[in-house]
């Protein structure tokens, strides 16, 4: 059924997808030799079909799953790096601050400010590990553990957090966009992230620019929810101007 309504680029388009679930407009354009206006009517035609869903500059697999923490860490990491090394020049001595589970969140942690007094609170068991090492007060937050993220859930980690304090808080989200807001392929990691948000004076989210435009399962904050958003390149005008409009810092990470 498939073959009689793509043609043979949009086949191999859909195949591109199959492997490496994210392709981008520029890079098929060189690899066909067509316009880019070609290769979004072609996305534009996997949408139709389900296929695909498009984000900013390109398109993703549409089907959603949990991925792996070892397989995101694999992913983008020079970008999440530039993340990271931003959003740890943020933490100021004193402070008290919550890291979620995930990639982006670790490079975090790795450039955690030497020589700073703060605490840092978490339930990924990979942040507490990597903050162990920098010898950083770190206190874990308890609940039910999650093998495919390494973190801990569940009504005892949201109960947990719902008794703190939080001066910063850093999240990170498998996907954003100006409807659904941040959003996660996992129901319990985004009651946990939603948990640590009411609880902060300070929101940070760590998403590099492949989040944009991409819808995940449970959403679990707007836009207004947070303070900033820290990523690598920027998203699409209108998602600029919702920021502005709203008051959210947009800073880009380049080195």
């Amino acid at each position: 059924m498939t073959q009689k309504k793509l043609n043979e680029r949009q086949e191999r388009i859909a195949e591109l997808l199959r492997h490496k679930g994210e392709v981008k407009i520029s890079e098929l354009s060189g690899s066909f030799q067509v316009a880019e206006m070609t290769i979004r009517r072609d996305l534009e035609r996997l949408e139709q079909l389900g296929m695909v869903r498009r984000t900013f500059g390109g398109a993703i697999a549409a089907y959603q799953h949990d991925i792996a923490l070892t397989e995101r860490s694999g992913t983008r990491t020079e970008e999440k790096a530039r993340i990271g090394r931003a959003a740890a020049k943020l933490i100021q001595p004193g402070e008290a601050v919550f890291i979620d589970a995930g990639s982006t969140t670790l490079q975090l942690a790795k450039y955690w400010p030497e020589a700073k007094d703060a605490t840092a609170v978490t339930h990924a068991l990979h942040v507490a590990l990597e903050l162990m090492g920098k010898r950083v007060p770190t206190l874990v937050v308890g609940g039910l553990l999650r093998e495919a993220t390494s973190s801990l859930v569940g009504p005892i980690a949201e109960e947990t957090l719902g008794k703190m304090a939080f001066d910063r808080v850093f999240i990170g989200a498998a996907g954003f966009t100006l409807e659904h807001g941040f959003s996660n392929s996992n129901v319990f990691e985004a009651e946990v992230k939603r948990a640590a948000i009411a609880r902060a004076k300070d929101v940070t989210a760590l998403i590099d620019h492949s989040k944009f435009g991409r819808q995940s399962l449970a959403s679990f904050a707007d836009l207004t929810r947070v303070t900033r958003i820290i990523t690598d390149r920027l998203p699409d005008q209108e998602v600029q101007e919702a920021c502005a409009r709203h008051g959210i810092e947009l800073m880009i990470a380049r080195d």
